[in-house]
């Protein structure tokens, strides 16, 4: 049979040599479980116990309104990314229709931002192996995970999906896993370690009722609590869900899958981590998790079920891999539109025959292998001034999506829509009726969530540890101001 009568294979699959481009890998299922995986991780796991102590029972409506905003930033993102698909989401977008500065600093912001948090995943992960092999350096656990993450990513953006959809469906196992017994303990009155009934009456009967600190209030030792200081820690818990965006360049359709994914962040919130805290506060006394353990541990441990530690220690450790894995992937397509908008060096625009921007993959990795070294050999520094900029960085990103979206709005309706969307050659009302997948009520939502984010600013002044945050991030604004300006005098 002659080469030209044999069958061909997909040019959308990774193992084939095609012209360099992208590859519109990642299906349903992977789109789905990266979406889910990215709002589940040791935030929940662990972060949960310091927001419970701020606000007990009524934590459950901080994470109910911070998780509608998350859920508006991430319609607002969807809104763009069904219509105009591309690598690098937001920087795109924010280059194409706002401006190439704008483009510019939600990019490097972005990239720098999941430089850290991924320096600080893997700074951790030791302590999570040292929990079965105390004798391994926790060093070497951090290098071993580098490199078996950066071999899986440069293997093809399907490979990536598999990864988080397997890391997904561990974290997801074990929250139900935790609803399930948790209601079995409520249901069957089963006896607890703390001696007090399981029942989800303990949320107004237990430590001063369901607003046991009120909305704001202050403590002996000066320091802030309330319901309000828990939508500071609550919000962070809720980063990573913009992922949704980064991969519409690489999904296989769009216009179906990306609105799906999104419209299922809401009821994710409400099941894993509304439904998740409200057994656990159910079980054990809100006013017994401490922060020492991680509450997932405490209801098990209240019910005899002592293993659990060692089990959530496991889960915790495929969150640990599963945010890295998620941080390379959206890090190297972020440098790769970065370097197709002109932002940065040309060498990060290009690929392998796989469609894998593999010198953004191994930059990123590069650097954050820098820094991971940074984290041991400082360890006080690194965690309290270079996460601070993390921090603010995740709001400064949300303000920068939400921004951006009325600029799209502005741009469609004066015709300028993406000329292979279906919008084009439309304008006015009529373009942005055609929408494929609009904003709910966009004329004012932008503003709302534009004042939320806002609000968690301020409160954010009034925590010791988030203070510095915010000041970290008008100095780390104003150096990616500088930054741009510097290049553009250089071109």
């Amino acid at each position: 049979m002659s080469t030209t009568d044999a069958p061909k294979k997909s040019r959308e699959t990774d193992d084939v040599p095609v012209p360099a481009t992208l590859r519109k890998s990642l299906k349903n299922r992977h789109i789905q479980l990266i979406a889910l995986g990215g709002a589940i991780g040791t935030g929940l796991f662990y972060g949960s116990s310091e927001s419970i102590a701020l606000a007990g029972p009524s934590i459950l409506l901080a994470y109910l309104v911070g998780g509608f905003a998350i859920f508006m930033i991430v319609r607002a993102l969807s809104e763009m990314s069904v219509e105009d698909p591309k690598a690098g989401a937001f920087s795109y977008y924010a280059t194409r229709y706002w401006s190439k500065r704008a483009g510019f600093i939600s990019g490097w912001n972005y990239w720098f931002n999941y430089i850290l948090v991924s320096m600080v995943e893997l700074s951790v992960v030791g302590k999570f192996v040292n929990y079965w092999f105390p004798a391994i350096p926790t060093w070497v656990s951090a290098a071993v995970f580098l490199v078996v993450i950066c071999a899986a990513n440069l293997l093809g953006v399907s490979k990536f999906g598999e990864f988080e959809f397997w890391f997904a469906i561990i974290k997801i196992v074990a929250v139900i896993a935790m609803i399930i017994g948790g209601l079995a303990v409520i249901i069957f009155v089963l006896p607890t370690a703390s001696g007090v009934r399981a029942s989800f009456a303990n949320w107004f009967t237990v430590g001063n009722g369901f607003f046991p600190n009120g909305l704001m209030g202050q403590n002996s030792d000066g320091s802030w609590t309330g319901l309000l200081m828990a939508l500071v820690v609550v919000m962070f818990s809720f980063g990573g869900t913009e992922l949704i965006g980064i991969t519409a360049g690489e999904t296989e359709d769009p216009k179906t899958t990306i609105p799906r994914a999104t419209n299922d962040i809401i009821w994710r919130i409400l099941v894993f981590y509304i439904g998740a805290l409200g057994v656990i506060m159910a079980v054990v006394p809100w006013n017994t998790i401490d922060g020492k353990s991680s509450p997932f541990v405490q209801i098990f441990d209240s019910v005899g079920i002592h293993a659990a530690a060692g089990i959530l220690n496991f889960v915790c450790l495929t969150a640990v891999m599963s945010v890295y894995n998620s941080g390379l992937y959206a890090n190297s397509r972020m440098l790769y539109s970065l370097a197709k908008q002109g932002n940065a060096p040309a060498y990060l625009g290009k690929l392998n025959s796989r469609g894998v921007p593999v010198a953004g993959v191994l930059t990123s990795a590069a650097i954050t292998a820098i820094a991971v070294v940074v984290v041991f050999v400082w360890p006080e520094f690194a965690f309290n001034y270079l996460m601070s900029i993390a921090t603010i960085a995740g709001i400064i990103n949300w303000t920068m999506i939400m921004l951006t979206e009325m600029k799209f709005r502005k741009v469609v309706a004066a015709g300028g829509a993406p000329e292979d969307s279906e919008l084009a050659g439309l304008s006015g009302q009529e373009a942005l009726d055609a929408i494929h997948f609009k904003l709910p009520f966009a004329k004012v939502t932008p503003w709302v969530v534009l004042a939320f984010l806002a609000l968690v600013v301020v409160l954010m002044c009034f925590s010791t540890s988030y203070r510095i945050a915010v000041i970290a991030g008008v100095i780390w604004l104003a150096i990616l101001f500088a930054a741009y300006q510097l290049t553009q005098a250089k071109k």
